[in-house]
C-alpha cells in the first residue's frame, strides 16, 4: 500500500491498482492471501486444460501472437533484462488465457491472471530461470503449432511443476502417484 501498489478494501479484498492505467483492479481476498503454492495448484488445474483447448483450435495468426511474446522473452534474456523478461512471461500466459473462448474459464482465468502477477515478486527475485521458462513455454507453442492437444497439456503441466521446484514447492498432485 504504501507504494501504491496496493488499496486494502476491508471485507472486500485488496485492490491491485494497475501500473498501466488508472483503472483498479479489486483482487478477492482469498486470492490476495493465497500462497504461491495455492496458485501453482490453480494453475495446474486449469492452463493444462486450456492449453489442450487452445491447441485443437487455434489460428496461424494466434500462433504467431504467442510466438512474439516468447520472442519478447527472447530479447529480454539476451538483454540481461529480468523485468522485461517477467512481463513478457506474464504476457504470454495472459496470451494463452486470451485464446479460450469459454466465458466461464475467462472469469476465473481473471483470477489466475491476477494470482500470476502477484507472485510476479518471486519470478524478479529468480531471474536466471527465465532461460529455463522461455524454453518451457517454446515446447507448450511448439505443440499448440502442431495441433496436439496431449502434448500441450503435458508440457504446460510440466512447465507449472518446473515452476513450483524453482520456487522450492514440490506440489502434491493426486493424480500422479510415485512408483506407479
Amino acid at each position: 500500500e504504501t507504494l501504491g501498489l496496493v488499496r486494502s478494501m476491508p471485507g472486500k479484498g485488496v485492490l491491485v491498482l494497475d501500473a498501466d492505467s488508472a483503472e483498479p483492479v479489486l483482487v478477492p481476498a482469498a486470492v490476495a492471501e493465497a500462497s504461491l503454492e495455492d496458485v501453482l495448484q490453480l494453475r495446474y488445474t486449469l492452463e493444462p486444460f486450456i492449453v489442450g483447448l487452445v491447441a485443437q483450435s487455434i489460428s496461424s495468426q494466434e500462433t504467431w501472437q504467442l510466438r512474439l511474446t516468447l520472442m519478447d522473452m527472447r530479447e529480454a534474456l539476451d538483454a540481461d533484462d529480468a523485468e522485461a523478461g517477467v512481463s513478457a512471461y506474464i504476457a504470454f500466459h495472459e496470451a494463452l488465457f486470451a485464446l479460450t473462448s469459454n466465458p466461464i474459464f475467462q472469469s476465473v482465468v481473471q483470477q489466475t491472471s491476477n494470482a500470476l502477477k502477484q507472485s510476479a515478486q518471486v519470478l524478479r527475485k529468480s531471474p536466471e530461470h527465465l532461460a529455463a521458462r522461455l524454453e518451457e513455454n517454446e515446447a507448450v507453442v511448439r505443440a499448440i503449432r502442431n495441433k496436439d492437444s496431449a502434448q500441450a497439456s503435458a508440457q504446460m503441466r510440466r512447465h507449472i511443476l518446473q515452476e513450483g521446484r524453482r520456487m522450492g514447492i514440490e506440489l502434491k498432485i493426486p493424480d500422479e502417484q510415485p512408483g506407479h
